[in-house]
């Protein structure tokens, strides 16, 4: 008895001199067949739909994938943020030193991302959040590139410039009044990017409104903002908020077009209030590529609901990872960034994309409608 027990103490002596820190090729667990993936985003929560969404693409293409890369056997490590960037950075801490995996995807929302992101290049473990669309997901205060962070997504102020553009050029709108929550990146860069551009368009901003995460009534706002008789309304908030204050807007008679981000694309959106809206998104199902079209074929059967545009990049972001591991031969963290940053012409669900040199990837977006039933309507591709 007392030898098997000394020889239990040396084994384990063993196993946790071997967990003291990183191995360099990243791997963990299972002995060198598994490979270990974390996935961050909300789950619970008042974003818990985009999470959820973004976690069944993931999963749908490690299936069709058989959880299997090269000869590694894929083992999803998933954590449940709640869009709260201290959740966040407590999880991607978890998972890098104890878990130890060699990539996370996510997380999902930008300031959890913006946080997760110093994780990552503290441990060289590559990150690539599917929907995080801040710039300063990919980039220091300083203007410098973090090297081992990417996204499947585009960014804020591309959306923002986009939506102007179609606002300007091609509804021919000349007042906006634009709504942003002073305390999220995400919102502050989309109205930022929208406000220059409208601008330079010739358009004029009437009311510059912003507010905070806690402002559930804005019939206040609302009366002020009817005054001053704007032509549209720019709203690039998250869909709970977004529903509210589209609400308040027409209980004051403000019936104009509607505009936002990729923040509306939610089943829990007030699509009847909302109806006629229009929104920059990363894909449409009613595009009819064969990526696209398969993906949006495969999730409808796996799930029985559509999949919306968290659903499509929580699909490329896995997918990406995967063709990096199998292009890098290895899990170590270099190697895997090495493998991200080289990406050229992916045929991704979201379009076929590259990765710029800021870790962003370079393509369209789509303008959808909003439509009463809950369903988008493709109108066209912006820029």
């Amino acid at each position: 008895m007392k030898r098997i027990l000394a020889g239990f103490l040396v084994a384990s002596l063993f196993a946790l001199a071997a967990c003291g820190g990183r191995s360099p090729a990243g791997r963990s667990g299972a002995g060198a067949e598994t490979v270990k993936i974390g996935w961050i985003g909300p789950l619970s929560g008042a974003n818990k739909t985009y999470g959820e969404s973004a976690k069944r693409g993931v999963e749908l293409a490690l299936e069709e994938a058989g959880y299997k890369v090269g000869d590694l056997t894929v083992e999803l490590i998933a954590g449940d943020d709640r869009s709260d960037s201290t959740e966040a950075v407590n999880l991607a801490t978890k998972m890098m030193t104890q878990d130890r995996v060699a990539a996370i995807i996510g997380p999902v929302t930008s300031g959890s991302a913006i946080a997760v992101s110093a994780i990552a290049e503290t441990y060289k473990v590559p990150m690539i959040t599917a929907t995080a669309t801040a710039p300063k997901v990919t980039v220091n205060d300083d203007g410098k590139r973090k090297p081992f962070v990417f996204r499947a997504c585009f960014i804020d102020p591309f959306q923002g410039q986009a939506a102007a553009n179609f606002a300007s050029r091609e509804l021919g709108l000349k007042r906006a009044a634009v709504f942003y929550d002073k305390g999220n990146d995400y919102t502050i860069g989309l109205a930022e990017a929208f406000r220059e551009t409208f601008e330079a368009n010739g358009g004029e901003v009437v009311a510059w409104q912003s507010y905070s995460s806690e402002d559930t009534d804005f019939s206040a706002i609302m009366t002020n903002v009817a005054a001053l008789k704007p032509d549209v309304l720019y709203l690039p908030d998250y869909y709970g908020r977004v529903s509210l204050i589209a609400k308040a807007a027409k209980d004051k008679g403000i019936n104009v077009p509607m505009l936002g981000g990729d923040g509306w694309d939610s089943p829990d959106l007030d699509s009847a209030t909302l109806a006629g809206g229009y929104v920059t998104a990363h894909y449409s199902e009613q595009d009819q590529r064969e990526a696209v079209q398969q993906f949006a074929t495969r999730f409808q059967e796996r799930y029985g609901e559509r999949p919306d545009s968290f659903a499509a990049l929580g699909y490329d972001a896995a997918k990406l990872l995967l063709g990096a591991i199998e292009r890098a031969g290895s899990t170590d963290g270099e190697a895997l960034r090495a493998a991200l940053q080289s990406t050229q012409d992916f045929p991704a669900v979201g379009g076929q994309l590259s990765f710029d040199e800021w870790g962003n990837p370079i393509k369209s977006a789509a303008l959808l409608q909003v439509q009463a039933d809950g369903s988008y309507k493709y109108i066209t591709n912006v820029d």
